[in-house]
């Protein structure tokens, strides 16, 4: 949501806040989350991991780094292309917030797929995920377009998202990696008896 708040930000210099606008914005990231959503799934058939999930995470931080770079060429390039707000600011949303909403779309279902002990409680597994989900969403725009826009420039914003992605997908690594030495630890215990 932080995300999709700063895309309306960002498009405004150029093709303004219309309702135009806005639905420009949100068509692009319910494809994109739409589109992420059935990848994320089709991701975590095959040999679901830790290590996988970071990676996704890390992915998802790495790919606002065009945003925050050439945002702003991009949205004008658009605009000299089609000065119209429906059609340019459809294109220029999808030039720029496409592929970063995809990845990020992947998480949730990779989540609930890492999460997921057994069939029987996987519809109280996804019903969690999802509240924290929508709880997260709920926060981040109140965060956003009550406090940061405020304090911070969007580019300093995105940065922030980026530096969270970067270390929840730091952090996963880490569970990954003890998790793989605390078997690799056991296996060798076991022997030895």
């Amino acid at each position: 949501m932080c995300f999709e708040l700063l895309g309306g930000r960002m498009l405004a210099p150029f093709f303004g806040s219309s309702v135009y606008v806005w639905g420009s914005i949100i068509t692009v990231f319910m494809l994109a989350l739409s589109m992420g959503y059935l990848i994320g799934g089709k991701l975590s058939l095959y040999k679901p991991s830790i290590m996988r999930f970071a990676c996704i995470f890390i992915a998802a931080a790495f790919s606002l780094t065009p945003t925050i770079f050439f945002s702003e060429s991009i949205f004008k390039f658009v605009f000299e292309l089609i000065e119209d707000p429906r059609y340019g600011s459809l294109l220029a949303s999808t030039f720029v917030f496409l592929v970063p909403s995809i990845i990020m779309g992947m998480i949730a279902p990779y989540s609930v797929r890492i999460l997921t002990v057994s069939a029987h409680s996987s519809g109280q597994t996804a019903g969690f995920l999802y509240f924290v989900s929508t709880l997260g969403s709920a926060i981040g725009t109140i965060m956003t377009s009550f406090y940061l826009v405020l304090w911070l420039e969007v580019n300093q914003i995105l940065w922030l998202t980026f530096g969270i992605l970067l270390t929840a997908g730091l952090i996963a690594l880490l569970v990954a990696f003890l998790d793989e030495n605390k078997g690799q630890l056991d296996n060798h215990v076991v022997v030895q008896h």
